[in-house]
């Protein structure tokens, strides 16, 4: 009986966990500007990434985009809004800032974090995502803290109260230029004890592959799949479609995953 009762409990606090998704979108970039408003299949990438993460099966889910008060947002924003969307406007560098005060208002209990430059962004890793959240019951989860998905399918899921501790307590510009470090830095994943964290990993390790949009051979890699096999696929449809026809993985396989970051540490003042 009292093993039945915790499993009724533990159904309970799964089903009643009210989840924002929350992607970062701005306008600027210092490789290739206004990316997210390129044209691709007839739409911009925020709208396909939009479209894209918006299949979530979660019910109730708070959908966000958090964007920056440039002048150019105003654009993001309407976008935002015709795919269902709501828009936030905040910080540009303190994207930590940024995520803590769009979550605020909605009484959310875990945030998702996916990055517009993510255009062909697979929504049934959210689902299972969040399913797994749900049952391993810890602060942090992510597919890139041992990367085995392709770059462009990054994802993290942390609770509110951790976001909130990490806005609280990260000082270095890195930690809250990109959000989560505090979170997964603290973690038992790095031997620490604050935050408890999953690691989600594939079978196979497809972390060779590039599909996020940072530089202009990214977008042409981009516009090359979308042109051939369309919008609708599953990531491994994309990662099939690249491994067969090898000479399109060469067009950004010198650039390295996770780059922006390294270069933010790098300015760190420690």
């Amino acid at each position: 009986m009292y093993s039945i009762r915790l499993e009724l409990l533990s159904s309970l606090w799964e089903a009643s966990i009210k989840f924002g998704l929350i992607t970062q979108a701005r306008y600027g970039s210092s490789r290739l500007p206004g990316k997210i408003l390129l044209e691709v299949g007839n739409q911009n990438l925020l709208s396909l990434h939009l479209q894209r993460a918006g299949k979530c099966l979660e019910k109730n889910l708070i959908k966000i985009v958090a964007t920056t008060t440039e002048k150019e947002a105003e654009q993001i924003c309407k976008i935002a809004e015709e795919n269902q969307f709501l828009c936030f406007r905040g910080q540009l560098e303190d994207v930590l800032d940024r995520f803590y005060q769009a979550a605020l208002p909605y009484d959310l209990d875990a945030i998702i974090r996916i990055t517009s430059d993510c255009p062909l962004f697979d929504s049934k890793l959210l689902d299972s995502a969040i399913n797994l959240f749900k049952d391993k019951n810890v602060d942090y989860l992510s597919n890139t803290l041992n990367p085995t998905f392709p770059d462009g399918m990054d994802l993290e899921i942390f609770s509110m109260s951790a976001l909130e501790m990490a806005w609280r307590n990260a000082k270095l510009k890195s930690d809250r230029e990109h959000v989560t470090p505090y979170i997964w830095k603290n973690s038992d994943f790095h031997n620490e004890t604050l935050f408890k964290a999953y690691s989600m990993e594939n079978n196979e390790d497809h972390s060779k592959y590039r599909l996020t949009v940072d530089s202009s051979e990214d977008y042409e890699l981009i516009k090359a799949i979308v042109s051939n096999i369309g919008i609708n696929k599953s990531w491994q449809e994309y990662v099939s479609y690249l491994n067969d026809h090898k000479n399109l993985i060469e067009l950004n396989s010198h650039q390295t995953r996770n780059d922006g970051y390294k270069k933010s540490v790098a300015k760190d003042d420690i």
